[in-house]
């Protein structure tokens, strides 16, 4: 039994207490006071309710004392517990050792990692433990300072992080009273660095955004990603969709469950709909398949360029969309599972939708949080940097000193038209830092399709007619300044042109308030 004293701070009250439990023989277990607070806490075995009712009152007539009642721990016995469930579960062994470098405590995982019973560990010397280090040096010196410093446990390395324990003694400074030792495996030191990387490489941070378009693009994505309606992030290819998504989805709740990519582009349309649904087996020889949606479940979904999905596979995914199931190809019972789908496209999604090639209810589910990367000619100021970290990085590959960035080279990229973004210009790094013989990047290093500012670029690879291409210009254009003239005639004002004209051409490419986000 334990009783809590509220008292005020006066000598001779704790005598008083005790000696009213001498008086009733009370075998007393314990003691502790709280200065701070004025709290007496006494511990003693149970007793009988008769007995315990009379030391009560007895006890609350002591001049000073406010309040008794009953329980359940002591302070100590409550940070003692506190503690040993903490060093129970940490993955990493915890070793404590008192000034003569006995061991006093050690965790469930010391134990596993020195192979032995925690009843061998107890009192014997770490320097029979822990190999590789003068622990009795160390205590014994002039100043004991934290280490951290390669140990041999059981015939294995690992790193250990010694951290010393002093007591203060007042006006006598510090007394030293042993070390707490950490120790770590190579695999599990391993663990802990790849869990860092991933992070930072799928992580708003490593996205670069010195440029008004892509703060902005940077500080609504943080916003979405802590909600669960799907996202449809926009731009052309190479601009840094997928690694938007990715941080999006370590951003948000869904963290620690998978993020599975799949390309709705490079699969024909049979395997793209297994790969995303699974499919059913019929027996041994055709066993079932889990698709991306189950093995997702509770995490999250990239469909990367949506608009090249076909009929079907847009039928089934407005359908999971709808209610979070679906069937796998050849199957008859439902699957739910908890996804959140984040979609991208380089394509003009509201005029397929006029075209008939993409459906329209499918485009406004996916359609709810919208994200669109400006191409990287539109945000010169992301250029720059982003070379410099390409650099960087590149040349730490290589194991080469990274070169300066000639004045001359960056006013050169920051003015090239990069129809290939952000993959292109690190392509270009890559080559150009690989190939190097000198200490500065020049722009002759720099391997790129001829540019020039009368001419601009043109991409060989362009397809349709010259009709096609202005149209898919045209539409381009309306669609992005829709948005601040959103009239046929605010419009036909801004462009010169006569209401009527850019009514049909409105029309025509399907550009409304319902299509475009005012």
């Amino acid at each position: 039994m334990r009783l809590e004293i509220h008292c005020a701070d006066r000598i001779g009250i704790a005598q008083e207490i005790l000696n009213i439990l001498v008086k009733y023989r009370v075998d007393l277990k314990g003691i502790e006071v709280d200065s701070v607070n004025c709290r007496m806490y006494v511990s003693f075995p149970p007793i009988e309710f008769e007995q315990f009712k009379k030391i009560m009152p007895e006890i609350r007539l002591i001049d000073g004392v406010e309040d008794v009642r009953t329980t359940a721990y002591l302070p100590s016995e409550r940070e003692h517990n506190e503690l040993n469930t903490l060093l129970s579960a940490l993955p990493d062994g915890i070793i404590s050792i008192d000034s003569k470098g006995n061991v006093r405590h050690c965790n469930d995982a010391a134990a596993k990692d020195l192979n032995m019973r925690e009843s061998e560990i107890l009192g014997a010397s770490i320097n029979t433990l822990l190999k590789g280090f003068n622990f009795a040096r160390w205590l014994e010196g002039k100043e004991v300072l934290g280490q951290t410093t390669r140990v041999e446990v059981a015939g294995e390395d690992y790193i250990a992080d010694i951290l010393p324990i002093s007591v203060p003694q007042g006006a006598e400074g510090d007394v030293l009273a042993g070390a707490v030792i950490n120790i770590k495996s190579q695999s599990r030191l391993g663990q802990q660095v790849s869990a860092f990387r991933r992070y930072g490489q799928e992580s708003f941070a490593t996205i670069h955004s010195n440029s008004t378009a892509m703060r902005k693009v940077v500080r609504e994505a943080r916003k979405m990603a802590q909600l669960e309606a799907p996202i449809l992030i926009t731009g052309e290819t190479g601009t840094g969709k997928e690694l938007l998504a990715r941080a999006c989805h370590f951003a948000s709740n869904r963290s620690i469950k998978p993020f599975i990519a799949l390309s709705c582009a490079s699969l024909p349309d049979e395997a793209a709909e297994s790969e995303l649904f699974g499919y059913a087996g019929k027996d041994e020889h055709s066993p079932s398949k889990r698709g991306v949606l189950e093995q997702a479940d509770g995490g999250t979904v990239f469909l990367d360029e949506v608009g090249e999905m076909s009929a079907q596979l847009q039928t089934k995914l407005l359908r999971f969309l709808q209610d979070g199931t679906f069937r796998k190809v050849g199957g008859e019972s439902e699957v739910k599972v908890n996804v959140r789908i984040i979609a991208t496209t380089q394509k003009d999604l509201p005029a397929m939708v006029q075209e008939g090639t993409f459906r329209e209810d499918l485009y406004y589910r996916i359609n709810v949080l919208t994200l669109d990367i400006a191409p990287l000619r539109e945000r010169k100021a992301d250029i720059g940097p982003l070379a410099e970290h390409f650099i960087q990085k590149y040349a730490h590959q290589t194991g080469q000193e990274a070169p300066k960035l000639a004045d001359s080279c960056l006013e050169f990229l920051e003015q090239y038209p990069w129809p290939g973004n952000v993959r292109q210009l690190e392509n270009a790094v890559y080559r150009a830092v690989s190939l190097l013989d000198g200490k500065e990047l020049r722009i002759d290093h720099m391997q790129l399709p001829t540019f020039t500012g009368d001419l601009g670029y043109l991409d060989t690879d362009f397809e349709g007619s010259l009709e096609d291409v202005v149209k898919r210009f045209e539409a381009t254009l309306l669609r992005k300044l829709y948005p601040a003239y959103p009239s046929s005639r605010q419009l036909a004002k801004r462009l010169g042109l006569s209401h009527t004209a850019v009514a049909n051409k409105l029309r025509e490419y399907g550009i409304n308030r319902k299509t475009v986000k005012v």
